[in-house]
């Protein structure tokens, strides 16, 4: 698979989800993980995110750059 195609398939993938997701969404978006290692995900910065309060709030451009540059 290319590079273009592959990130194109995670664009069609995810359309459902808004632009912005919460860890819920994200979640879902990566097979159903756990809390645990969402939040480690966010807190670690390897899904960039943005803090505001107690809340996580993640583009979901982010979720998808994660997932392509996991697959390298």
């Amino acid at each position: 698979m290319t590079q273009v195609s592959a990130r194109n398939d995670y664009f069609r993938m995810f359309r459902s989800y808004p632009d912005v997701v919460h860890v819920d969404e994200l979640r879902e978006m990566l097979g159903g993980i756990g809390r645990t290692t969402a939040y480690a995900l966010l807190k670690s910065g390897r899904i960039e995110s943005v803090k505001i309060g107690r809340v996580y709030l993640i583009p979901k451009i982010n979720v998808i750059r994660f997932l392509y540059e996991s697959e390298k």
